[in-house]
């Protein structure tokens, strides 16, 4: 079947020929329409013509396997596939504009940098979740729908968690584009999932600046310098760039996964709050690293070998969790504080890599206008701010990965809740207080985020025969 016969209005097993699209570089698109299918489709027939790369062939292999075991918002709906007769890939077609598009307006605001990266973060949480890693995160994979959502599209060099790795069998050498490819696809490796978490960094460096970290570099042996070679600061190309928005940007673009962001969840919530990013060396470096460091890496990238084992990727997920833990500040409830205060304890330790994050709820009035300040002229806000980090000082953790929340609600399991299913969180520890008979009556904050939670929730309590005695339950 060739490609370049197709015309509108032909039927190909049910689907009619719309509209042709763009060709890209491996594949023509068309617009196409099935009497029983009322959404919009769009048809991708892979070019294997003789003599072309392999890698379409192998792509389009992968692709059809890959896809359709991938749901959600930010993936689109599989349809059907042809087989290799005539091969075609027939999807949801998604209508809105590529981050590709967005390029020729760069620098972009950072407020706006940092909205599109945590919409792609969370897009790739969530194929992550579904045992894959994409490992060709570019401008022009990702789609911005009309909702808000990113949408990942181009699965012809990912890896799924449960299949067999059908690149990594047949091609030689690394894949992918080059300006994005991380470090360790570089050395052949591609199981581990911060390779999207490197490619992102790549695409908050070319919306922050205007430029790529890395150039575009088409050889292979081209790409082994970002093995030893970091980036020109992206402050150093526009100054604009705040602090945060480097300290985030370098971090996903380390040489080292070890030293990016665990997940994309966590990358995601530094993204969606600036103002708790914990500013380290990188946010104000303004040069390249000295020769030393240079020359350390390069030394090390001889000796790096793929690893033998492919870690399960659900298993790095579960290593890094964000933990949140809501805090009962209110005078009469130390005990209870404390009994949280040994529970996080105790969570963090088999938990390294988790990051943490320490939410207060400042109960608002419904009806009157709360006061900004009390009786003694103090900000009500910034005084649950301190005492949230006081709390929290006895948990021997990283600064970087523990941040401090007051949100201020009528409704503190809801806001608690809602908070947790916006920034992807893990697992939710709460107190919950001594039972009586009003709160029996309405209902407990605790008995609401166990009902109501998107994750796995704790509950600690302290017996009543016994202040320091305290009790965690796990629903």
């Amino acid at each position: 079947m060739d490609p370049r016969t197709f015309k509108a209005g032909q039927v190909i097993d049910g689907f009619r020929l719309v509209e042709r699209l763009q060709a890209g570089g491996m594949a023509n698109f068309w617009r196409v329409t099935r009497d029983d299918t009322a959404m919009p489709m769009l048809m991708k027939v892979p070019l294997l013509r003789l003599g072309e790369d392999p890698i379409t062939i192998i792509g389009y292999e992968v692709e059809q396997m890959i896809l359709p075991r991938l749901t959600g918002p930010h993936v689109p709906r599989f349809v059907a596939a042809g087989d290799f007769e005539r091969p075609y890939i027939v999807m949801e077609f998604i209508p809105g504009p590529s981050v590709k598009s967005l390029l020729e307006k760069t620098p972009l605001p950072p407020a706006e940098v940092a909205t599109i990266g945590a919409k792609i973060a969370f897009a790739l949480h969530d194929i992550h979740r579904q045992h894959v890693i994409h490992l060709d995160i570019k401008p022009s994979n990702v789609i911005l729908r009309a909702d808000g959502h990113a949408v990942l599209i181009d699965f012809g060099l990912s890896r799924h968690d449960q299949l067999p790795d059908l690149v990594q069998e047949e091609a030689e050498g690394p894949v992918g584009t080059g300006a994005y490819v991380s470090p360790e696809q570089v050395m052949c490796n591609r199981s581990d999932p911060r390779s999207d978490l490197f490619a992102l960094g790549v695409i908050l460096y070319f919306l922050a600046t205007g430029e790529r970290p890395f150039g575009e570099p088409q050889r292979a042996d081209s790409w082994r310098q970002r093995l030893w070679r970091d980036p020109v600061p992206p402050r150093r190309r526009n100054p604009a760039v705040p602090p945060w928005l480097q300290e985030i940007i370098l971090r996903c673009l380390e040489v080292d996964p070890e030293a990016r962001y665990a997940t994309a969840a966590q990358l995601a919530f530094d993204l969606q709050h600036p103002d708790h990013v914990v500013l380290g060396p990188r946010s104000s470096r303004t040069r390249h690293d000295g020769l030393v460091a240079v020359a350390w890496r390069w030394f090390r990238s001889r000796r790096v070998e793929p690893p033998r084992r492919r870690p399960a990727l659900t298993s790095h997920l579960a290593n890094a969790p964000i933990v949140l833990v809501a805090i009962d500040l209110e005078t009469g409830h130390e005990s209870l504080s404390q009994a949280l205060l040994v529970a996080v304890r105790r969570v963090l330790a088999t938990e390294p890599n988790a990051r943490l994050a320490c939410v207060n709820i400042l109960k608002i009035a419904r009806l009157s206008l709360d006061k900004m300040e009390d009786e003694q002229g103090r900000n009500p806000h910034l005084g649950r701010l301190i005492e949230l980090k006081h709390w929290a000082r006895g948990i021997p953790f990283s600064p970087e990965r523990i941040t401090y929340h007051v949100l201020e609600s009528t409704d503190p399991a809801g806001q608690i809740v809602e908070y947790a299913r916006n920034n992807r969180v893990d697992h939710i520890i709460v107190g919950a207080r001594a039972s009586s008979a009003l709160r029996r009556y309405l209902g407990s904050v605790s008995a609401r985020i166990v009902a109501e939670a998107p994750c796995t929730v704790t509950v600690v309590r302290v017996h009543s025969d016994d202040g320091d005695d305290a009790g965690a339950q796990k629903s």
